[in-house]
């Protein structure tokens, strides 16, 4: 693969005003899709809690743990898995060889069987939740509450077998509407389906945890529609295509690390927070202020996913310059979301802690701790996004090596110092997450925007793609006209 002189000199150097309005422009036709489907997926799990407490105090207690446990053993490792395909599809697609389809269906396929495998294990500790949680000394009333969920919500797991690759296959194609419109047609039924199940058969837990497998099930089955229609003729592989399993599940697991290990460190902020001196106190503002997170979240999300598909279709196309320029746009939207958290924690925290309760001292406890969470998501953002480009270049190593050091080994440290050994209490620990995002952050970006080799990158990506000899690289990317009328690149 040959990069130009003018390619080169455009890695070194600086880009024009038109290139990076060009390039803001397709990471937002991109990202605001995603995020709205990310909002609407976060609006689902809010529906949830609420029919839960509906219920009654025990049911949303056992439903809330069961929630966590799920979080911690399920769905975050298949989020996690499924990430890995991302490098693979996105810079195989933007190579443009041809034979890149027949790379994109194998990956795919693997990738769905990779994640078919690791639900056995998960399965067996969703099956055992309830002597798990009685051995940790949980409340065996909670305990069988939750197990109930847990039980009723196994069938998800072979949902996200095809939910979570799908989002990444499509996305890698710079399909993102379809995702958002599957996703907004599937949290529609949503509230009926609880409604049905649990207010009119009385099904209780069982039926949230039902409404919530079929919410899913119809966000797979929309979006299985949308590639049958539009792609089924493009479903021809043998399974010498593509890179081998092996390679991609050290992908995925990389990948798998680096996004669970933050993703736990908020599951380890609540179990420290129940031992401070007002333990339910401190629990009940964890969790606002953790779904508070959870909801901003949901733009840096997008934008790492879409980032990381950007890089991959450039450096797949032979194009580093324009893959760096994707990156950078990114890294730069993602401070402008981090600017704007930080000003309205600051400026709404009285009043958004107001929303979700009425005890004053838990809302002055939240309200003050808003500013130092705004602070924290000011480093969030830039990171989670600066992962998602070390994803496209197929570098998740480096991201889970990161935020191993920065949560394990600077915010936990700082966290239970600050709060236990200082005395400093609720806050401390908030301080520690803040502490942890500083490291990360800057860890990230000189990773990405000191570290990274753009020529190199291009070069293993041609490697990466070519690996079973099935794809020919070429320099100049042109979309396929078939593509566009078949409906791949329609969002």
């Amino acid at each position: 693969m040959k990069i130009s002189n003018s390619q080169s000199n455009n890695i070194k150097g600086s880009f024009t005003t038109s290139q990076v309005t060009e390039e803001l422009k397709e990471l937002l036709s991109m990202a605001i899709p995603i995020t709205a489907a990310n909002c609407l997926v976060f609006l689902r799990a809010v529906v949830s809690v609420l029919f839960l407490g509906r219920l009654g105090s025990l049911e949303l207690a056992g439903g809330s743990l069961s929630l966590g446990f799920t979080n911690i053993t399920g769905y975050s490792v298949l989020v996690g898995l499924a990430s890995g395909l991302e490098p693979v599809c996105s810079q195989a697609y933007g190579s443009n060889g041809s034979n890149k389809w027949e790379l994109l269906s194998a990956s795919l396929l693997r990738m769905i069987f990779i994640l078919l495998m690791a639900i056995i294990p998960i399965s067996f500790l969703w099956l055992n939740l309830e002597p798990i949680m009685l051995f940790m000394g949980q409340d065996a009333a909670i305990t069988s509450t939750a197990a109930t969920y847990c039980i009723y919500s196994l069938p998800d797991l072979l949902t996200n077998c095809l939910l979570q690759p799908l989002r990444v296959y499509l996305r890698s194609q710079a399909v993102t509407k379809p995702v958002m419109w599957c996703s907004l047609i599937a949290v529609a039924f949503h509230v009926p389906l609880n409604y049905v199940l649990v207010v009119v058969l009385g099904l209780g837990v069982g039926g949230v945890a039902m409404a919530s497998v079929l919410t899913n099930l119809h966000m797979v089955v929309l979006m299985i529609g949308y590639v049958w229609v539009y792609g089924k003729w493009r479903w021809t592989w043998r399974w010498t295509d593509g890179i081998g399993l092996g390679a991609l599940a050290r992908l995925s697991v990389t990948s798998c690390m680096g996004i669970c290990l933050e993703w736990w460190w908020y599951e380890i902020v609540t179990v420290l927070a129940g031992y401070l001196a007002n333990p339910r106190l401190a629990v009940a503002g964890t969790g606002i202020l953790i779904q508070t997170t959870s909801m901003m979240y949901t733009v840096p999300m997008a934008l790492a996913g879409c980032v990381s598909a950007r890089v991959g279709n450039e450096l797949g196309a032979g194009r580093p310059n324009k893959a760096k320029l994707a990156a950078l746009v990114a890294l730069a939207c993602a401070f402008v979301v981090g600017v704007m958290n930080v000003i309205w924690t600051i400026i709404f925290r009285d009043r958004w802690s107001a929303l979700f309760t009425h005890d004053h001292m838990l809302q002055s406890l939240v309200s003050s701790v808003m500013p130092i969470m705004g602070l924290c998501e000011l480093g969030n953002c830039p990171q989670t996004t600066g992962c998602g480009i070390l994803r496209g270049t197929a570098r998740p190593a480096v991201g889970a090596r990161i935020n191993l050091g920065s949560f394990y080994f600077v915010g936990t440290p700082v966290a239970v110092g600050l709060a236990f050994f200082l005395n400093v209490g609720f806050s401390g620990l908030w301080i520690g997450l803040l502490s942890a995002q500083l490291a990360c952050v800057v860890s990230v970006l000189h990773s990405v925007l000191l570290k990274t080799d753009w020529e190199g990158e291009a070069l293993r990506a041609e490697k990466l793609t070519s690996s079973s000899s099935v794809l020919e690289m070429v320099t100049e990317y042109n979309t396929d006209p078939c593509d566009q009328e078949k409906g791949l690149l329609i969002d």
